[in-house]
């Protein structure tokens, strides 16, 4: 059994910074493609970015590149998500997901995931 558990979020204002930790159990986090995706209210969830299994390679949204780091710890078996700069178009619901295929590239589609996390609220006010 395979649970994902976010943390980390809050309310920040403009420009500051926050990192959105992901908790694995029943996978290794090294193991597998990993990534985060948001929710506004009103809109899709949106890819954020994605993390290779075993290499470590990245892939970001354009909106975030540049302010966003994608990570993991083998140790503590968790992804994060290290956010700065933020903006008042941040403001979403981020959940982390895992992948179970076993491909070596960073996956950036949503429909490719099968594990996804309850999800933490992040508000950025300007």
């Amino acid at each position: 059994q395979v649970q994902l558990a976010e943390s980390g979020g809050g309310l920040v204002q403009t420009g500051g910074s926050l990192r959105l930790s992901c908790a694995a159990s029943g996978r290794t986090v090294s193991n597998y493609p990993m990534g985060w995706f948001r929710q506004a209210p009103g809109r899709e969830r949106e890819f954020v970015a994605a993390i290779s299994r075993r290499s470590g390679t990245t892939s970001y949204a354009d909106s975030v590149k540049g302010r966003f780091a994608i990570s993991r710890d083998t140790t503590q078996n968790t992804m994060y998500l290290q956010m700065n700069s933020l903006k008042p178009e941040d403001t979403a619901v981020y959940y982390c997901a895992l992948d179970v295929t076993l491909q070596f590239i960073p996956t950036t589609d949503e429909r490719a995931y099968d594990y996804w996390g309850q999800g933490t609220q992040v508000t950025v006010s300007s």
